[in-house]
């Protein structure tokens, strides 16, 4: 059978307090209503419309065009006034049609799959997800008649007393039959006191018809929490970091302390990988197979070879490849990137820079827009001047080059493979190849060639 989706994303959002639509906020380094696309996607939609309000722009350059449909709900007029704006774009083209909520991003994709394969047995007009809970959440009732049919659905704020004592709640989730949905979306009554039209209705409106509106009853409650405020926000973050670590752990990482451990849920990470506590893994970051990152480190949207050692560091935007170290208190900023076997002590700091194969920098460095060749040593208190106020230069520092502590390399300069620099030394000029200087500014030592005119 054909599955089409609908996703309601037209809310305001405005108990966020924010000047960002509430969907964009992100949630395990993702966009909220990124989270309900790629619901759609897990649970098998061949089509995907997002009904989205004033925040629609947003939304649509969020999620682009290229699996989604976008149709616009100019007056919010409650849920069933919602889903018929989809009536246009999606009548006649699928068999079945699954409708939940875009800020309720901790929704299952086997959650929902049970209410389409309920649906898709073809003896009802539609499929509810319940909840047995003592906290209603603010949900509507699920009224229930003598032989367990589904009769309707009762709004909290209209319940009796009687009603109000059922712990069945209706969160909002229906998987319809497509044909029945839309040759029957008109009856919806507008409600006197809201002004607007309720999906809940659908349910008494099948009964009504002839038909049967049957429930999946869910049995976890922490996949309803929608997203309101920040405090929900910070609950479903919680949730699914949770999830995320579950997840990595059984797939062979190890984590030392997942309460403290922040990982999104764009991260992958390698088998036999450790992560130690109080690390962030962030963004786009692919971490590879026996590798140790951590303690108090952040490492976002980096690419991490294998048999890594990140110690008390941060790295973002940036590559590390196989057998590398850095830390405690390395920094590696953006586009830097550190070759097989290379090595930054702490309070390094590296910044458009690449270290070669091999290479090692002391301690208290700083490499700003440098290329350093395979297996030079770069000394302690070494530090690349790129940045003459206006402009930014380069430096080239050669292959088994070594460079003395406290060493200032003012560029644009180039120091040749195998020179050496002796500690202290300032230099401005290029350092031919194998070539021996120090000092300030720093000259050829006796018997040298010279340093070249730079």
């Amino acid at each position: 059978m054909k599955l089409a989706t609908i996703v309601l994303a037209a809310g305001e959002g405005t108990r966020m307090n924010s000047r960002l639509s509430k969907l964009l906020h992100l949630l395990a380094g993702k966009p909220i209503v990124r989270h309900a696309l790629e619901t759609a996607l897990e649970v098998g939609a061949e089509e995907s419309v997002f009904v989205v309000g004033k925040d629609g722009d947003q939304i649509r350059q969020t999620l682009g065009e290229g699996q989604v449909r976008y149709v616009y709900q100019a007056e919010r007029k409650g849920t069933g006034h919602a889903v018929m704006q989809a009536r246009p774009v999606l009548e006649g083209r699928s068999d079945l049609v699954l409708v939940y909520y875009a800020d309720m991003p901790l929704l299952r994709g086997e959650t929902l799959r049970r209410l389409v394969e309920n649906q898709s047995q073809g003896r009802t007009a539609v499929t509810l997800l319940t909840l047995i809970s003592d906290d209603s959440m603010g949900f509507g009732r699920v009224i229930r008649g003598p032989d367990g049919q589904v009769l309707e659905i009762v709004e909290e704020k209209v319940c009796t007393p009687e009603q109000l004592a059922i712990k069945e709640i209706n969160c909002g989730i229906y998987c319809f039959d497509a044909s029945w949905l839309w040759s029957h979306i008109d009856q919806i009554p507008l409600n006197p006191v809201k002004q607007e039209y309720f999906l809940t209705d659908m349910a008494a409106i099948a009964v009504a018809d002839g038909q049967r509106a049957e429930a999946v009853v869910s049995t976890e409650p922490g996949e309803m929490i929608g997203i309101n405020t920040r405090v929900h926000l910070a609950q479903a973050e919680a949730v699914i970091r949770r999830r995320v670590n579950e997840r990595l752990m059984l797939q062979g990482v190890t984590i030392q302390d997942p309460a403290s451990s922040y990982v999104d849920s764009t991260v992958t990470i390698g088998q036999d990988t450790v992560i130690l506590a109080n690390t962030h893994l962030c963004g786009q970051t692919q971490i590879g197979q026996d590798c140790v990152i951590g303690p108090n480190s952040i490492v976002r949207d980096s690419m991490i070879g294998c048999r890594c050692r990140i110690t008390c560091s941060v790295v973002e935007e940036a590559t590390m490849e196989d057998d590398c170290d850095i830390g405690p208190f390395g920094h590696l900023r953006p586009r830097s990137r550190m070759c097989v076997g290379s090595h930054m002590g702490n309070f390094g700091e590296m910044k458009s820079a690449t270290l070669g194969p091999g290479a090692k920098m002391g301690h208290f460095s700083y490499l700003g827009d440098t290329v350093v060749g395979a297996e030079a040593n770069i000394g302690a208190g070494t530090v690349t001047c790129n940045y003459d106020g206006q402009t930014k230069h380069s430096t080239t520092i050669g292959e088994r080059a070594f460079v003395g502590s406290g060493t200032m390399l003012v560029a644009p300069v180039t120091v040749g493979p195998g020179a050496k620099i002796g500690a202290g030394s300032v230099v401005t000029h290029d350092v031919l190849p194998g070539a021996l200087v120090y000092g300030v500014p720093a000259r050829p030592s006796p018997g040298e060639t010279g340093s070249g005119s730079g």
